[in-house]
């Protein structure tokens, strides 16, 4: 089977596109330790490796998954974004920059057949042209480097307006020659909008419903569709949380159904905005159903101060979204399972990728290699 290591891991929004487009998940490397709980629980039969990749060498990480230089098919990942993303600080010398380097780094000392890397639009503006070149300079001569992709999640059948650039290289003597047009969102790619997202999912949320145990909720069944298939089914092998999976396919019940307690002057005031109003005080935006979610947000980690994301409200009670709404709505199954509190949940999946991308554009390469 095709092998393939996913750098900056996360909750495996790139994992799991990646599993469900036909590659074994070799090895996953993440330094968050409550993202790698997650990833480990969703991914049991993947080697995890709690480390910061910074320190990490190319014959470090093939000796610790027991492979050769060359013998890895892909190298695929999400270097973190907060320095070059519009709404942060936009800082040049942020230190997290330079993990986009360290990312090419590797594809230049392990030599896998291919690279896929994942960042914020803003990462090719002007003001960081030097870090781009300098990573890419790292795996010139080897690889083909297709110019970067700009991909929006909902052009690709996703719920989520998620704009995110894709860089993608190939070595010409393992893999068949790619192009951007293979990328392109497939004609008949059929729109899901929020209201479709939320579907069978419960409305009324006791706010009470604050631990992880009490999130466990009853769904309803999903109307037929492409989407519901990417939610309900399509479990690979050795993926998924065995007790997880059992409990939502034999009593029909899904995780990450927890509350956030809001006043009645909160409520009040939720309830009277329009679809797609933006709360004055909160911030946060009342979902369309009849449009997308906007991109979902992560907040920070613990070591820039813990500060959670504004969350959008429900478009049909006045309370803002669980996670397993956000998890719909960035494409995520029922069966995917998040951590047991609602702040790093969040933050695993404003932070993630959408599998839906993710395989989209990894069934494409898949269907390449020599």
């Amino acid at each position: 089977m095709l092998k393939i290591i996913d750098l900056f891991a996360g909750a495996g929004g790139i994992s799991l596109g990646a599993a469900r487009a036909g590659f074994e998940l070799t090895a996953a490397v993440e330094i968050d330790k409550f993202a790698l709980e997650t990833h480990q629980k969703n991914f049991p039969a993947t080697q995890h490796l709690n480390i910061d990749v910074a320190t990490l060498s190319g014959d470090d990480l093939m000796a610790l998954v027991g492979l050769k230089k060359g013998g890895l098919d892909g190298l695929v990942g999400g270097p973190p974004c907060q320095g070059f993303s519009y709404i942060g600080k936009r800082d040049v010398g942020d230190d997290r920059n330079n993990l986009f380097m360290h990312f090419f780094r590797l594809v230049s000392e392990i030599s896998p057949a291919f690279f896929l890397a994942e960042n914020v639009p803003g990462i090719l503006s002007g003001q960081y042209d030097a870090i781009r070149e300098q990573a890419f300079s790292l795996v010139r001569g080897q690889y083909e480097m297709l110019q970067p992709i700009e991909v929006k999640a909902s052009d690709y059948g996703a719920p989520t307006t998620r704009t995110r650039i894709f860089f993608i290289g190939y070595d010409p003597k393992r893999v068949r020659a790619l192009t951007a047009e293979m990328f392109k969102p497939a004609e008949n790619t059929v729109s899901v909008l929020v209201k479709d997202a939320l579907k069978g999912l419960p409305i009324d949320i006791n706010p009470a419903w604050l631990s992880e145990q009490s999130g466990w909720q009853p769904v309803e069944k999903m109307p037929k569709s492409h989407f519901r298939l990417a939610i309900v089914g399509r479990i690979p092998d050795n993926v998924g949380d065995p007790s997880s999976i059992e409990r939502f396919m034999k009593r029909g019940e899904v995780s990450g159904c927890m509350g956030t307690r809001h006043g009645d002057v909160v409520k009040a005031r939720y309830a009277a905005l329009d679809f797609g109003e933006k709360d004055k005080i909160s911030k946060s935006v009342k979902l369309h159903p009849d449009k997308f979610c906007p991109t979902l947000r992560a907040g920070t980690g613990s070591d820039k101060g813990s500060f959670q994301a504004v969350r959008p409200i429900h478009c049909h009670a006045p309370r803002v979204i669980t996670p397993r709404e956000a998890a719909r709505l960035q494409g995520f199954p029922d069966w995917f399972v998040f951590h047991r509190t609602k702040w790093h949940s969040f933050r695993q999946i404003g932070n993630s990728v959408s599998p839906i991308v993710s395989e989209y554009l990894l069934s494409n390469i898949i269907k390449s290699l020599v």
